[in-house]
C-alpha cells in the first residue's frame, strides 16, 4: 500500500509543478495576454539609434553580469536588420546582427548568426515574443540555450525587456534591460 501513497504524492507534485509552469510563471505568458493594449509596431520603435542598459542574473538569482548596449536598426518594408555592439562590465564586448521579418498577424522571424535556426515570435498589443535557440561563445563553454524574450512598449516609448535562458528545461539565466531612442546629445556625444 505504501507504494500507492508514493505514487499519489509524485502525482500530485508533477500536477502541482506543471499547473505552476502553465499559469502562474513566465512562460505561462502568451501573445494574447497583451492584444487589447496599445499597438507595439517593431517597425515603428524598434528603428534608429537605441541604447540598452540590462543585468543578467546567474541560476541562484544572484546579477552575474552588467551591461550596456547600442543598437542601430532599420527596416525597409517588413524586412528589417538590427546590429547590437554590447559592452559588459568584464570588458568584454559582444556583437550581434539581427535579420527581422515582419508578416501576417505580427508573426515575426528573427535570425542571427548565433541563434540556431530561425527564431519566431509574435507582435500583440503592446508586448513582442521572441523564442530562439542561442549558441553561446566558446569562451562562454559554447552551449545551445532556449530563449524566451519578452518586450513591453512603455508609455514613455521605453522598451523593457526580460528574457529568460534554460538549458534542459533549468532556467539558467534571466536578463533584464531597457531599451530606449538614443537622444540627439549621446548620439553627438558618441555614447555608450
Amino acid at each position: 500500500m505504501a507504494w500507492w501513497y508514493f505514487l499519489a504524492g509524485a502525482l500530485i507534485a508533477f500536477t502541482a509543478v506543471w499547473l505552476k509552469s502553465r499559469f502562474f510563471s513566465f512562460a505561462a505568458q502568451a501573445p494574447d495576454d497583451y492584444a487589447s493594449r496599445t499597438e507595439f509596431d517593431i517597425r515603428d520603435v524598434l528603428n534608429g539609434p537605441i541604447v540598452s542598459e540590462g543585468v543578467i542574473f546567474g541560476p541562484t538569482g544572484r546579477v552575474t553580469s552588467r551591461f550596456t548596449a547600442r543598437f542601430d536598426a532599420s527596416w525597409h518594408g517588413n524586412t528589417g536588420k538590427m546590429t547590437e555592439r554590447f559592452h559588459y562590465d568584464s570588458g568584454n564586448v559582444q556583437n550581434r546582427a539581427w535579420l527581422l521579418t515582419l508578416s501576417d498577424g505580427g508573426l515575426i522571424k528573427a535570425e542571427a548568426d548565433d541563434v540556431v535556426g530561425a527564431g519566431r515570435g509574435q507582435q500583440s498589443g503592446n508586448a513582442v515574443f521572441l523564442a530562439y535557440k542561442l549558441k553561446l561563445s566558446d569562451q562562454a563553454g559554447g552551449h545551445v540555450l532556449d530563449t524566451r524574450d519578452w518586450m513591453y512598449l512603455m508609455p514613455n516609448g521605453t522598451i523593457m525587456n526580460r528574457s529568460e535562458f534554460r538549458k534542459f528545461g533549468f532556467k539558467v539565466a534571466d536578463l533584464i534591460a531597457t531599451m530606449r531612442p538614443l537622444t540627439e546629445a549621446e548620439q553627438a556625444g558618441n555614447a555608450i
